[in-house]
């Protein structure tokens, strides 16, 4: 009768076990009360990325302050795990000596809040990010903290986006927009005040600039503005602002008919560099369908409706998808007032990409333009063409050029009634939004830091067709099965062997 053997599989596993245990949970634990954190993510979200240690590191003798708005807790964040990035990334920023992390709730703690945005420009949100050095703020809206894109995959844009408020606030000044004056342009501290404070909550400083008092652009220009001026500008501002066009700087012309004894020799000269000029009329709608209502709820035919030239692959800059998509949904109306037209040279330069963005509209009945043109200001040429040639024809209100050597941006259009208050109503709100996001194209405060979105990562595996489906279905299904069975089947013989 042959001895029964034992089979010491099954204790030895059971060892193993409590073994494992016994490693594992005092490591878990040690991790844990030192807030260790291991990212296994592919895209680190969870860690900083090593060109935001480099930066931080480049600026560890500037004193920052971040304030989040919100409950900062490990518990508040696990709540909703999806945001739990953002906590990692706070906390690893606030282990630094030099940046001091802040929270409060602004609801509870409206004066703290109030601090943070005295002129009540920024706003102030729950969960909204300000980080501060010295005397610069710069806001992160919290909206923008985690985005989902078209495609449907939530993003985690936080770490790119607090760290270029960093570097904003530790280059010691916002992106200043300047408006030029010494033209007869209005101010902005009166006409073009609420649009400036736009600029402002948009993270932009806001000055006026006289080229002949200063004798340069100054160095922390984003944009300039020429809004409305009733008077050319001199030999010497054409000569600074083409050698500022040619370091890629960034220039917003905004024309508004005037009634001048002659034209703009050295606006028009400024212009031509980006292949652009302006016609010398005053544009009006003559057919009512296409008119809007003026600021006194009377319809107007220096009011009217036009289109915002949509984007084609045939261009590299897209200026106008965003505010149709707006005006299909109703949230504003494409309308100007007015207005001059603008256009462009006919010369093609491989390196100039130019394109219209706002134009008049066809009767829906006649397919004809019914748009009318008279002349105002310029000299007998423009006048002539003015009163013969551009009424009920195409015409164009906005432009954008890019140049593609030196960088050089310009946005033109033909009113300023979207920078003042004067004219100013909701018939013309489309317009104003294109000229409000137009600056984020000529100068995007949100300094590009080579971090990225982070989102979850998935692998996936794409097939030719059905056969090689059923192919790696086999290999990595079917035959470990095969193999799983026959080694049960090997085990139960030999269980009592």
């Amino acid at each position: 009768m042959q001895k029964k053997k034992f089979n010491f599989s099954g204790i030895f596993a059971i060892i193993l076990s409590i073994l494992i245990l016994l490693i594992a949970v005092p490591i878990n634990l040690i991790f844990s009360y030192a807030d260790k954190v291991f990212d296994m993510t592919p895209n680190g979200k969870y860690t900083l990325n090593e060109k935001t240690v480099e930066f931080l590191d480049s600026v560890s003798d500037k004193q920052i302050e971040i304030y989040y708005l919100y409950d900062y807790s490990l518990s508040a964040f696990q709540s909703a795990p999806e945001f739990l990035p953002l906590y990692h990334t706070l906390d690893e920023l606030s282990k630094r000596d030099n940046i001091e992390l802040i929270s409060f709730n602004p609801d509870e703690e409206p004066d703290r809040a109030k601090a943070l945005d005295p002129t009540e420009i920024l706003g102030v949100s729950q969960a909204d990010i300000f980080v501060k050095c010295g005397d610069i703020i710069k806001k992160v809206a919290h909206e923008r903290i985690f985005q989902t894109t078209s495609d449907g995959v939530f993003q985690y844009a936080g770490e790119e986006l607090i760290t270029s408020a960093i570097k904003v606030c530790t280059s010691g000044s916002l992106p200043t927009v300047y408006f030029l004056n010494g033209h007869g342009e209005r101010s902005i501290n009166d006409t073009y005040a609420t649009y400036a404070d736009t600029l402002k909550a948009n993270n932009y400083d806001v000055k006026e600039l006289n080229l002949d008092e200063t004798g340069a652009v100054p160095d922390n220009t984003a944009i300039i503005y020429i809004a409305g001026p009733t008077q050319d500008i001199t030999d010497d501002e054409l000569r600074m602002l083409s050698a500022y066009a040619d370091r890629g700087g960034s220039i917003a012309v905004f024309a508004s008919p005037c009634d001048t004894k002659g034209c703009f020799k050295n606006i028009d000269l400024l212009l031509e560099k980006f292949e652009l000029g302006m016609d010398y009329n005053y544009v009006t709608e003559t057919n009512s369908v296409n008119q809007l209502q003026n600021t006194e709820a009377k319809q107007s035919d220096n009011y009217f409706r036009v289109q915002y030239t949509p984007y084609t692959t045939d261009f590299t800059q897209d200026l106008t998808t965003d505010i149709n998509t707006l005006i299909d949904q109703g949230t504003y109306i494409a309308g100007i007032s007015n207005t001059r037209s603008v256009y462009e040279y006919t010369m093609e330069t491989s390196y100039i990409e130019k394109s219209p963005i706002v134009q008049n509209i066809m009767d829906a009945t006649t397919n004809k333009y019914t748009t009318k043109s008279v002349a105002m200001g310029g000299d007998t040429k423009s006048q002539k063409e003015a009163n013969e040639e551009l009424s009920e024809r195409d015409l164009y209100f906005g432009y954008y050029s890019y140049n593609k050597q030196t960088f050089g941006k310009m946005i033109l259009m033909g009113t300023t009634d979207i920078l003042g208050t004067e004219n100013l109503n909701f018939m013309i709100s489309g317009t104003q939004y294109l000229a409000i996001f137009s600056n984020t194209w000529l100068y995007d405060t949100d300094i590009e830091m080579g971090i990225g979105n982070k989102s979850n990562s998935y692998d996936t595996m794409h097939f030719s067709d059905a056969e090689e489906a059923e192919s790696v279905l086999r290999i990595f299904v079917i035959i470990p099965v095969i193999v799983a069975i026959i080694g049960i089947a090997v085990w139960l013989k030999r269980r009592y062997a």
